[in-house]
């Protein structure tokens, strides 16, 4: 379990850094680079790469902590990815912090551990039936698919909400069918892998996430999108976690209520997180004692060259 949560906040650290470069890279690329010339732009840029790596290291690390531990752990465990890109806004971008967003963080912090104790997330085995993979499958694919299409009409609002929460279903699919490829690449090897079902609709999952969390992020306001893209997904792991790999949980209904109030508060502080912090990648200017003003010039007469003019002069 302690493998685990170590691998998933490795995974977590790496998002954050995928998430922050290959953002910087992008945003600093000249406005003249566009349509492929910026993806042949972006792909010789020290910053992008190690984006890529970062997302890599990300899938590798989320691979392991799936294989190690109950997916009721690791996948509420990754939402400190917010926590690691604020604290990364700070230590690397130099960016100015709100309080708000600080007290969110312990909130987050806090309760996702409350979760976590409380509800003592155990169990779980590797090899679901066929049976439990097709109701599965059928019933969060109906869902992506009836979300995805009330996404095409309506108010920004709603279609953000609705394409948001169709792709973070969609992650939480993708973290199973990671877990059950990384169990037959653990049990028959890369060759057997490449046999069987899950690694392939492991990628069918990545494309559709992707393309459905692109199209939240760009028809809406990413204060709706976010926090439904982080919250909707580990709540439908833990779902999933049940559903198919049988996973469990305390059997004490105080403990049972103390996890589901933690989670409500862990959801609020995500919330509030994503609304204070930082909404752009510039850095804070620097504190430093204003310029004193300069003599004004005498009445009918230019500033001096190289200067301007003062407030309110042509």
């Amino acid at each position: 379990m302690t493998l685990a949560v170590v691998f998933a906040l490795v995974a977590a650290f790496s998002n954050a850094v995928n998430l922050l470069t290959q953002h910087a890279a992008s945003i600093r690329a000249p406005k003249r680079e566009k349509g492929w010339r910026l993806g042949v732009y972006l792909v010789r840029q020290p910053l992008w790469l190690l984006g890529v790596g970062a997302a890599v290291g990300s899938y590798v690390f989320q691979a392991l902590a799936l294989h190690n531990g109950p997916m009721s752990v690791v996948q509420p465990v990754l939402i400190t990815e917010l926590v690691f890109v604020l604290v990364l806004r700070r230590v690397w971008i130099r960016q100015d912090v709100a309080r708000a967003a600080w007290a969110a963080v312990f909130i987050v912090c806090a309760s996702l551990a409350v979760f976590l104790a409380a509800a003592e997330p155990s169990g779980g085995k590797p090899a679901p039936a066929t049976a439990e993979w097709l109701s599965a499958v059928l019933v969060f694919g109906g869902a992506i698919a009836l979300l995805a299409a009330v996404g095409w009409r309506g108010n920004p609002v709603r279609r953000a909400a609705a394409f948001a929460a169709a792709a973070a279903l969609c992650w939480a699919m993708e973290a199973t069918f990671l877990k059950a490829a990384t169990d037959t690449l653990a049990s028959f090897g890369i060759p057997g892998m490449l046999l069987r079902w899950p690694v392939y609709a492991l990628v069918g999952a990545v494309v559709t996430g992707t393309l459905l969390q692109q199209a939240a992020l760009h028809v809406g306001p990413l204060s709706v999108s976010q926090p439904i893209l982080v919250i909707t997904d580990p709540f439908a792991s833990i779902i999933l976690s049940v559903w198919l790999f049988d996973e469990r949980f305390t059997n004490s209904p105080v403990k049972i209520a103390i996890a589901v109030a933690a989670f409500a508060v862990m959801a609020f502080g995500v919330t509030v997180l994503t609304r204070t912090a930082p909404q752009h990648l510039d850095p804070s200017p620097a504190p430093g004692p204003s310029p004193a003003p300069g003599p004004s010039p005498a009445p009918g007469t230019s500033p001096a060259p190289g200067t301007s003019s003062p407030p309110g002069g042509p």
